[in-house]
């Protein structure tokens, strides 16, 4: 995939604004600033028609792009994306992909126009049975996490959050494994789309296979976060919240191992405990 900004770094929208805020308490009233995470229309675009309008963070605008293409399964892999492009607009910002012939007649028989709000992890659905689709089944079956090294995986998610240290206000996915530890953690105001970014860049970086890695997040796991981890092929999955049934049942079936509930003393295992090492 080539993109169309290899000579400058387009100029987004900055992630984190400046608001004035009036603090009270029971000492009394103050004037003063906080720090902001700033939200902005991001339209996906194939082959210059929208596919969905999703309100984000204005940073890693590519990885999102590329994650929330492969996750919705507009493209099977980045290979299919010939180029892409991200647009600043008066209104918000456009990321243009533009796809491998044989993927773009594939595309256009299935476009779906939507908009999004913060966070909507079912954007695009357009039937009950998409809705709760099969998850890919993921590999990884050998694979095993000591439950220190995983709380020590959590404890690095939380100290790789620019954003969210200043703004308090984030969502963070990170991609960890055993052996090389945390390699890339992505933030967003929306969990979903911190997770389709963290998809977007272990695509493009392509150097560890993800049945290797644990997927980390901040949040809860709803449905489609389990099918968008089963998407990037990870076999664990670990955040901070609480899983839901749906959730649990989705991960049983891909193949995925759940662990939620995560805190510095432990935490819960819902599906396929064989991979955490007692």
């Amino acid at each position: 995939m080539a993109s169309r900004d290899e000579d400058h770094e387009p100029l987004t929208p900055s992630p984190i604004r400046d608001a004035a805020r009036t603090r009270w308490t029971v000492q009394g009233v103050e004037p003063g600033q906080r720090r902001a995470p700033e939200e902005t229309a991001v339209a996906l675009v194939h082959d210059a028609s929208t596919t969905a309008v999703m309100m984000a963070t204005p940073a890693d605008l590519e990885d999102f792009a590329i994650g929330f293409s492969l996750s919705e399964g507009a493209i099977e892999s980045i290979e299919d994306i010939r180029d892409l492009d991200v647009v600043v607009q008066d209104l918000g910002v456009e990321v243009r992909m533009w796809l491998a012939p044989e993927r773009a007649g594939q595309i256009a028989s299935r476009r779906r126009r939507l908009a999004g709000p913060t966070g909507c992890g079912l954007c695009g659905v357009d039937s009950l049975a998409e809705a709760v689709r099969s998850p890919r089944l993921v590999a990884g079956e050998a694979m095993r996490v000591d439950p220190d090294a995983l709380l020590a995986a959590m404890s690095a998610l939380s100290d790789a959050q620019p954003l969210g240290r200043e703004t308090r206000a984030m969502h963070a996915a990170g991609f960890w494994t055993p052996r090389s530890d945390l390699l890339a953690v992505r933030e967003d105001v929306g969990r979903h789309n911190a997770l389709d970014k963290l998809i977007g860049a272990r695509a493009r970086a392509s150097a560890v296979d993800a049945a290797e890695g644990v997927v980390l997040l901040t949040s809860r796991v709803s449905v489609e976060m389990v099918q968008k981890t089963a998407v990037l092929g990870a076999p664990i999955v670990c955040a901070v919240s609480a899983p839901t049934a749906l959730a649990i049942r989705t991960a049983e079936e891909a193949g995925i191992t759940l662990v939620a509930v995560a805190r510095a003393d432990g935490f819960e295992i819902f599906s396929h405990p064989e991979r955490i090492r007692a």
